[in-house]
């Protein structure tokens, strides 16, 4: 097994972790913070728009050889988790959740690029793939084991979990990964370059209303389990476990199928898949058996679409491929952000914590537009 990648994916378990185990808790957490659950939901917000001021900072550091910004991010990531777990009030746990996000985007997309570096030739998507696995891993055993210590201790001794995993991958990636040198310096305005061509838009638009559609579902995933289909909050650890495991299959199946297909028509189809899912979450939500089985599938249809694009997104991006890496996780996160905003609306107008699975619909279908395009412009 190469100790480098592993390394790099016990970074992103960390992301991972701190990213969705919010979503777990956001009931637990609003209660203990006396805020209502739409305002616990803001901090979702925190940490995307954490993510999008994080990534854009790679464009100061291009002369840093990257395994040194690699430990930069893993040492961000211990002191925001560990920042957040310590909050005396939401608006400190605002600000740590913001912190937290900023070296999200930044590590995924130097971290694609390492992953590239290590790879065997040929073997590049399925590097960047087991990279992200290990957020998928963080979703299947992370989130719900931090969903667990939430119900039985403290949402605080969660994320001190979380600072401690970042923490590990730190002595990780100073120990495993070895010197793969820095990028090309191609100067400030020559990171901007690959900006004048179309395909990179393709995939930023893609990732940004398909996320965003699918995410307005999964912002609010704890309260549709627990007030619409019944489920009492003490069942929450296992159906974070199960919803890890939607994430982790549908991350793996890909990371298999993109050296058969493109990457473009490979997330396009899997953002598809989510619309059917999403209208029938919407229907038969409320029973338990369905609502189970649809989250499994909607989980998959989230994170499947990521490991292509993320690395197809370093060949579109030649001169800035740091610059590139990063504005896909900025695209992700803005989605985010966007979705927990959309999610919260519809629930605060009235419409029930099942409407956010409706709500992004119109632009999951713009999403996959954007990649079929791209597919059938440049990569058929």
């Amino acid at each position: 097994m190469n100790k480098g990648l592993t390394a790099l994916a016990l970074g992103t378990f960390a992301l991972g972790i701190a990213e969705f185990l919010i979503m777990g808790i956001l009931v637990s957490l609003a209660a203990d913070l006396g805020v209502s659950v739409t305002e616990a939901g803001h901090c979702i917000s925190a940490y995307a728009i954490g993510v999008c001021c994080g990534a854009p900072a790679l464009l100061f550091v291009r002369k840093v050889r990257l395994k040194t910004l690699m430990l930069a991010f893993a040492a961000t990531i211990a002191v925001g988790n560990i920042f957040a777990a310590v909050a005396p009030n939401f608006w400190c746990l605002f600000a740590a959740r913001l912190l937290s996000g900023l070296p999200h985007g930044a590590y995924f997309g130097v971290g694609a690029i390492v992953a590239r570096r290590l790879a065997k030739p040929g073997k590049e998507v399925a590097a960047v793939s087991f990279m992200i696995g290990g957020m998928a891993v963080a979703t299947l055993v992370g989130v719900p084991l931090g969903t667990l210590i939430c119900n039985i201790v403290s949402w605080r001794v969660a994320f001190i979990a979380v600072g401690i995993s970042g923490t590990l991958t730190y002595f990780a990636v100073r120990f495993w990964i070895p010197d793969v040198g820095r990028l090309p310096d191609e100067g400030f305005k020559g990171q901007f370059r690959f900006l004048k061509t179309l395909p990179p838009w393709l995939i930023f638009g893609g990732v940004l209303f398909g996320q965003t559609g699918i995410y307005c579902w999964y912002s609010y995933i704890d309260p549709q389990l627990t007030d619409v289909t019944g489920f009492p909050t003490s069942d929450m650890s296992w159906l974070m476990i199960l919803a890890g495991f939607g994430m982790f299959a549908g991350n793996y199946i890909v990371g298999r199928l993109g050296q058969r297909f493109k990457p473009s028509s490979l997330a396009a189809t899997v953002q598809a898949m989510a619309i059917p899912i999403l209208i029938m979450f919407y229907f038969f939500g409320h029973y338990r058996l369905a609502a189970v089985v649809l989250m499994i599938l909607g989980t998959a249809a989230l994170f499947g679409s990521g490991s292509p694009l993320q690395s197809s997104i370093v060949g579109y991006s030649r001169g800035g491929e740091m610059l590139g890496a990063a504005c896909i996780q900025i695209a992700y996160n803005a989605g985010n952000a966007t979705a927990a905003w959309i999610g919260g609306l519809v629930i605060k107008h009235g419409y029930g914590y099942n409407a956010p699975s409706i709500a992004g619909l119109p632009l999951i279908v713009i999403g996959c537009s954007l990649l079929w395009v791209l597919y059938f412009r440049n990569e058929r």
